[in-house]
Order: C-alpha cells, then sequence, then structure tokens
C-alpha cells in the first residue's frame, strides 16, 4: 500500500512540483525577500499541469512510466491543478503573467509538434535537456524575483546561470536512465559522450557553479553552505548513476535534491 502511495505521488508529478517550487523559495531565501505565497502556489500547480501534460498527452512517448489505474485520478487532479494554476496566475503582475506565457510556450512547444515531420522540441536533436533546464531556471529564477522589480542584472544573471547549470547535471541521470528507451535521432549527452563522460562533464559544470558562487558580489557563507552541500550530494547521486538503476534512483531521491537544499536553507536560516 505504501509503495502505491508512493507511486501515485511520483507518477502525479507531485514530487517534481514540489521541487521546483523548492527551488523558488530557495531563490526567496537567497535574495532575502518575504516569498509572495500566490506566485508559488501558482508555480506548484503550473508545475504540476505541465509534467502530466507532457507525461500523459501521448506524445512524449517517455516509456518508462507505466499508466496504472490510477490515470483517470491523475487527469483529475491534473484539471484540478491546472484550474488553480489559471486563479493564482492572474492574481500576478502583468509582467509575470507574460513571462509565465513564454516559459507555458516552451513547455508545451516541447511535447507537441509543431513543425515538419511531427516534430515538437524534445524531439530535435540535443536540444531536450537544455529546454527542461531553461524552463527551470526561468520558472525558479525569473519568476520569483520579477515582483522584486529593479535588481542588480549582474547578480540575477549569475542565480540564472547557477541555477540551469544545476538542473543540467540533476537531468544527467535521468539521461543515463533513459539511454535503453531513447531514440538515436534525440542526440542526449549521453548518446553523444557515453556515460563516463557525461559524468565528467557534470563533475566539471558543479565545480563551475562553485566558482560562480565565490565571484558573485553578494556572496556569504550562509548561503555558500547549503548550496555546496546541494552540489556535494548531486556529484554522490550523479557518481552513483548507472543504466540501471531502482525505479526510484532519479524519479525520487535525485529529483528530491531541491528539496533537501531548501530544507538545509531554512535550517541555516534559523540556526544563524
Amino acid at each position: 500500500m505504501l509503495r502505491k502511495i508512493l507511486d501515485l505521488y511520483i507518477n502525479s508529478s507531485l514530487h517534481v512540483a514540489l521541487a521546483v517550487a523548492s527551488f523558488s523559495l530557495v531563490t526567496c531565501i537567497r535574495f532575502q525577500h518575504l516569498p509572495h505565497w500566490e506566485l508559488l502556489l501558482f508555480v506548484l500547480f503550473g508545475s504540476i499541469t505541465g509534467y502530466n501534460f507532457v507525461k500523459y498527452a501521448g506524445l512524449a512517448k517517455l516509456h518508462h512510466l507505466s499508466l496504472t489505474r490510477n490515470l483517470r485520478f491523475i487527469q483529475f487532479f491534473s484539471l484540478c491543478c491546472f484550474l488553480a494554476a489559471a486563479y493564482f496566475l492572474f492574481q500576478q503582475p502583468r509582467e509575470v503573467i507574460v513571462l509565465s506565457a513564454i516559459l507555458g510556450c516552451f513547455t508545451l512547444l516541447y511535447a507537441v509538434p509543431f513543425w515538419k515531420g511531427k516534430a515538437n522540441l524534445r524531439s530535435i536533436n540535443g536540444t531536450k535537456i537544455f529546454v527542461i533546464a531553461l524552463v527551470w531556471a526561468g520558472t525558479t529564477v525569473l519568476l520569483p524575483l520579477f515582483p522584486l522589480g529593479a535588481m542588480d542584472s549582474m547578480i540575477v544573471f549569475s542565480e540564472f546561470l547557477q541555477r540551469f547549470l544545476l538542473v543540467l547535471v540533476l537531468m544527467f541521470p535521468f539521461e543515463i536512465r533513459d539511454l535503453k528507451f531513447d531514440k538515436l535521432q534525440l542526440g542526449t549527452i549521453p548518446q553523444r559522450i557515453g556515460t563516463g563522460r557525461t559524468k565528467n562533464l557534470g563533475y566539471v559544470l558543479l565545480l563551475l557553479i562553485l566558482l560562480l558562487e565565490f565571484l558573485r558580489p553578494d556572496f556569504k557563507v550562509i548561503f555558500f553552505l547549503p548550496l555546496l552541500f546541494t552540489v556535494l550530494i548531486s556529484g554522490m547521486f550523479l557518481y552513483r548513476t548507472r543504466k540501471e538503476q531502482s525505479p526510484y534512483f532519479a524519479s525520487f531521491w535525485v529529483e528530491a535534491i531541491p528539496i533537501m537544499w531548501l530544507l538545509i536553507s531554512l535550517l541555516l536560516r534559523n540556526l544563524f
């Protein structure tokens, strides 16, 4: 029974949506401003809607996901989340609505064919992982910062780039897992350079994230320590990634890393 509940929790995209919302809250903490709860709820419900659309629209062809008897519940749940996301979206400033629409178009085009030969963004050679990282970074960095108005553009860009690179690294275990499912036309990074070099690239990107943190003019130890933990735990999971892995390795544990980052950030914030 507990395993069925866990499977439903993951397959309904609630887990990955909590990861996205956690990243957004981390941004609020790092820029030291109170979160706009209506925006965070929009991010949460919008993430559930977007992911379930991609997974269950019949277009993404993610063969590693099995559609169980819970599919109807997930469809109804997704509809409720879509309505909630729409409600909270229209509580936002116009700039947030426009940026959300742009990010939503990327999500839509990721699954829906828009070119000759029924091509979508996911099927274009080598673009899949970068589209996902772009949408995650835009949703979890730019959206939470938009209500603040004018900010140091270099600091915002640094945060965006760090988040983009981290999402790329967190995608590598999924890319390696999916080697036996993905068509060669996708041109994923593990398909192009192999599993070992993909891991090495991930380690380099993690080091680059730490370097970017040191170069930030707003560098603070209280923000660096949670990031360091996140980089180390990401590197550990990347090291342990195999083509054959447990069904929960990537879809639960790797996707829980943003939640871990948030919890560590909150803990240190309360201690210091």
